[in-house]
């Protein structure tokens, strides 16, 4: 390999080259003084708040310091149905009572990867990534569905918030520790064929986990009774309901329904992917998309939104975003004009190089359509209603078709040649996959 080493005259010809015009320490000095951001944001990049097609929703969730993006967005597409139905707009689920399964079904599946890679060394690229991810807060949609199907929803009441929901981080990094000591073990008993003493290591390492959620979340209700008012003041209450029956009986949303359109350009177009590796339910949906053009993605969340129901959507909602106003458009930040650089990439090269990646779920609640063109869409965000208008963000169209990756849509809104892909068999994504 060739090696370059920096040398004085070199540097010097760069300096030269910066000082040459009188304009880059004026820059500079601005720069310095308000920061990047700040000197590359382009008002002229706003946006107002109305909308052509806008759902009825209100008051907006906080995921706080935590990354449950994807199911506070889920469970928001699932409680506003639950809203329209019951006529309970303002109504919430419990976040925390979700959150505290999938960490247990998250370690359940984790001692059973090990278990099945337990004769490969350690240093193999898929058992590394297993110990890397083996407890994040990140997840798909379909793991959400997967969670809601099996275990149901409750109230925000009957399953509030506490400091370890919010804060999460200790509680993971509690997690990764013993499970990542608990796969050693279960390694070394899987490589000695010890299936007893395996079995047994594996489900007492299952309730170690069990003990430390409850203690760091509280334990879930078993039933609950529904009580509420609805948007016309009317009482309801129903008694003793476990949360998969309340669910079946008053959430008119049927997971079974759904499929997810991606628009991964460095993929195969016109395939199914499944990136098994954040499956999180032995027996739940497997995370499956459908890889199209990215127009599939766009007219199927139209049509969604005209049938009355919000777009859980994967994106990358930290490029050309402003958290004050809830601005995303791909002019907001002008960096390469402020630093005469070129920085552009297609969303496959993006992805390629790991810039791209869907960091962040939110739902779509709203889009301001003119004569078929959509102009921009309304978001529903889960950081609170400080960030943004109310909580609520307005997104360009444009930035949409390029830092969106994933849609869940119903299936009666994507055509049927497109949904008979889902009988062909799916590309198995790795672990160091570009959308992981």
């Amino acid at each position: 390999m060739t090696k370059h080493e920096l040398n004085p005259e070199l540097l010097a010809q760069f300096s030269q080259q910066f000082n040459a015009d009188p304009k880059n320490q004026v820059i500079s000095r601005a720069v310095s003084r308000s920061g990047l951001q700040e000197a590359a944001y382009n008002p002229a990049a706003e946006h107002n708040h109305t909308f052509s097609l806008e759902l009825d929703t209100d008051n907006v969730t906080n995921q706080k310091q935590s990354g449950r993006c994807w199911l506070f967005s889920t469970l928001n597409v699932v409680r506003h149905n639950f809203g329209k139905k019951n006529k309970a707009k303002n109504f919430t689920f419990s976040q925390s009572y979700n959150f505290f399964w999938d960490k247990i079904e998250r370690a359940n599946y984790f001692y059973d990867r090990i278990i099945k890679t337990a004769d490969r060394p350690l240093d193999d690229r898929t058992v590394r990534g297993y110990f890397d991810w083996c407890q994040t807060d990140g997840g798909q949609w379909h793991m959400a569905a997967s969670l809601i199907k099996k275990y149901g929803v409750v109230p925000t009441y009957a399953m509030p918030e506490s400091f370890n929901s919010e804060h999460s981080a200790v509680l993971d990094q509690i997690l990764a520790d013993k499970e990542r000591k608990d796969a050693l073990a279960l390694r070394e008993l899987a490589q000695k064929d010890d299936q007893e003493a395996l079995e047994a290591a594996r489900v007492r390492f299952l309730g170690d986990i069990y003990q430390i959620m409850a203690t760091a979340l509280g334990e879930p209700p078993k039933t609950f009774d529904l009580e509420f008012r609805d948007d016309d003041q009317n009482y309801h209450l129903d008694k003793d309901l476990t949360p998969l029956a309340f669910y079946q009986k008053y959430c008119d949303t049927d997971l079974d329904d759904y499929v997810v359109l991606a628009n991964a350009p460095d993929h195969p177009l016109n395939r199914v992917l499944h990136l098994g590796f954040e499956d999180n339910i032995q027996g739940g949906y497997p995370n499956l998309f459908i890889n199209v053009p990215m127009e599939y993605l766009e007219r199927a969340t139209v049509e969604q939104l005209k049938g009355g129901e919000a777009v859980w959507f994967g994106n990358d909602v930290l490029r050309q975003m402003d958290r004050k106003t809830g601005m995303m458009d791909l002019k907001l930040y002008q960096y390469d004009a402020l630093l005469g650089i070129d920085t552009h990439l297609s969303k496959a090269d993006r992805l390629r190089t790991g810039i791209g990646e869907s960091s962040h779920d939110m739902a779509i609640v709203g889009a301001d359509i003119d004569g078929g063109h959509i102009r921009k869409w309304k978001v529903e965000n889960s950081w609170g209603d400080k960030s943004g208008n109310k909580g609520y963000f307005t997104m360009s169209a444009d930035w949409f078709r390029e830092y969106t990756y994933e849609v869940a849509v119903q299936k009666q809104y994507v055509p049927k040649d497109i949904l008979a892909l889902l009988d062909t068999d799916p590309i198995e994504l790795d672990p160091w996959d570009s959308l992981i």
